[in-house]
């Protein structure tokens, strides 16, 4: 599944998903790109820093735990989180507000760094701890999580893959995201009992699921003593 748009208006422009985006996209045109090889060396986190195993090349574990959020190991991958982020994020943001929404986003890449390191050490090979772990995947499932709760009722245009056919339809978000948490779980769960090769690398699934743990578990807590109102969809929706 591929999402488009949902169908819940904001009240405000989303300044901080929009100046993540670009933070993102930045560092990838403008630092990545050159040398991709070299900035994931220096930049990157190695899970292998938390136990003292390995010692970060530029920084210390936990600055690059926050440098590694902003960082991608292809184009690809930096346009599907932004899509992402750029969905879901900015009703998040317009629930918690321009102060609160920052902390959070960072606090879900916190959470989701801290548990794919906890599953790698425990379950992983030393190899595997040294690789770098980039993307603001962790993150942005947090955002996930959060939207979960704050709009069950919203729909997501989604492009899915039926057979041969590809075809836009509306998916409600409760699906949408609760699917992509089940494949989160299902290929974390999967990659325990039959891991790949020692340091081949891969999507880190528990990052996924550490981000959106935390954000649904913590989504009221950031949104706590802001008038919250019901927001219509901003298309009908659709009895099938």
């Amino acid at each position: 599944m591929f999402p488009l748009k949902d169908n819940i208006p904001t009240r405000h422009f989303p300044v901080w998903t929009v100046a993540i985006i670009a933070a993102n996209a930045a560092v990838w045109i403008f630092y990545e790109l050159p040398d991709l090889n070299r900035a994931v060396l220096d930049l990157g986190y190695f899970p292998c820093e938390a136990d003292g195993a390995c010692r970060a090349p530029v920084g210390t574990w936990w600055t690059d735990a926050v440098t590694s959020m902003f960082m991608h190991g292809s184009w690809l991958h930096l346009i599907g989180n932004m899509l992402f982020l750029w969905i879901f994020g900015n009703n998040v943001e317009d629930a918690m507000g321009r102060i609160r929404f920052p902390l959070f986003y960072l606090f879900a890449g916190f959470a989701a760094t801290a548990l794919q390191t906890f599953a790698t050490l425990a379950f992983g090979t030393g190899a595997d701890a040294e690789i770098p772990n980039v993307g603001a995947s962790g993150a942005i499932a947090g955002v996930l999580g959060a939207y979960l709760l704050l709009y069950p009722r919203a729909r997501v245009l989604t492009f899915v893959i039926l057979v041969f056919i590809l075809a836009p339809i509306e998916v409600p978000a409760m699906i949408f995201l609760g699917v992509w948490f089940l494949f989160q779980l299902w290929q974390g769960g999967f990659d325990l009992l039959a891991p790949a090769g020692p340091g081949t690398g891969g999507v880190a699934f528990f990052a996924h699921i550490g981000g959106f743990v935390f954000g649904a578990l913590t989504v009221y807590l950031f949104t706590a003593g802001r008038r919250r109102r019901t927001r219509e969809p901003a298309w009908p929706r659709s009895e099938r």
